[in-house]
């Protein structure tokens, strides 16, 4: 037999793909496309409302300033100086310690709150009725919330006159305003709900039938509460704190009116910066406060995965 030539032998023994196959793998093509085209405005407007100013924030850190104009330069005196300076420290202290009280507080607050609402309120119309009275203070501005605490807290306030008028007291207390205990009430006020929202969330999303098994199974409320529903609430209190440690952390009006300027907070000190035309200092110190927020946030989300509350 004469043998065929390899070209026809090849024809042969590969047969041609079909059209359809052809098409398909072009149409794959850009449908691989299709989910980074979908998220390109989400990343246009997180690039240019978010991460182009952290750069600028970063790069106007290494700067230099003379005679209150700014100097481009790339030195590290702003972070030196914020380093090696005890106010920073200070400052810094004074802040986390009134992260960590409001903290606690929002926490005992706010997930009392939720827990009533989840546990002990039978009817949905109720539980919307009593949320919406809960979040009606958060519809006006904070400033006008924290100058309400001022004639209810001042020496000639009404909480004074009613200590006075009951016999509680012969002086009125000065604490009261203008004080640290002023700043974390306000704090307290501000942002209880910032915590309870994403408790209440989590504990709704609680299968009963697990603290119907707990009970059955010799459980008292407080072996409940502690084995069952803290456990499963854990996403919400960890994005609770990431709320309410972020807004503590960067807020300065409520210190600055609360405290009547007697106390001091990082952004409290970017702002006097600021005033100043310390503009290089001020993006020093926000980098720092930010690597600072980042890094607390990290340890909670290292702690708890709240991907399932996502």
């Amino acid at each position: 037999m004469s043998s065929l030539p390899r070209d026809a032998v090849s024809a042969v023994a590969l047969p041609a793909a079909p059209a359809g196959a052809v098409g398909a793998r072009a149409s794959r093509e850009p449908g691989r496309l299709l989910p980074y085209l979908q998220s390109l405005p989400l990343w246009l407007v997180m690039g240019g409302f978010l991460l182009l100013p952290i750069a600028a924030i970063v790069v106007v850190s290494f700067w230099d300033d003379q005679d209150y104009a700014l100097v481009p330069a790339f030195i590290f005196d702003n972070y030196r100086d914020a380093f090696s300076s005890s106010v920073t420290w200070s400052t810094y202290l004074s802040t986390l310690r009134y992260t960590a009280i409001v903290w606690a507080a929002t926490l005992a607050i706010g997930f009392t709150a939720a827990y009533y609402l989840a546990f002990h309120v039978r009817s949905m119309l109720w539980q919307m009725v009593l949320f919406q009275i809960c979040a009606i203070p958060f519809l006006t501005s904070n400033v006008i919330r924290m100058i309400s605490w001022i004639p209810f807290l001042g020496r000639n306030g009404l909480l004074n006159r009613a200590l006075i008028g009951l016999g509680l007291t012969d002086h009125p207390f000065e604490f009261l305003l203008f004080s640290p205990f002023a700043v974390c009430l306000a704090f307290v006020h501000l942002y209880t709900l910032f915590m309870m929202v994403p408790i209440f969330n989590t504990m709704m999303r609680i299968d009963r039938s697990l603290i119907e098994a707990a009970r059955d199974g010799g459980a008292g409320p407080v072996a409940v509460l502690r084995h069952v529903v803290v456990p499963l609430s854990l996403p919400g209190i960890a994005i609770g704190t990431i709320f309410v440690v972020t807004l503590v952390m960067g807020d300065f009006v409520t210190v600055q009116m609360m405290s009547g300027g007697q106390s001091a907070s990082v952004g409290l000190l970017m702002k006097n910066q600021i005033s100043l035309l310390q503009y290089p200092s001020a993006a020093a110190q926000a980098v720092v406060l930010l690597l600072t927020v980042l890094l607390m946030v990290w340890a909670i989300l290292r702690v708890v995965d709240i991907r399932k509350e996502l």
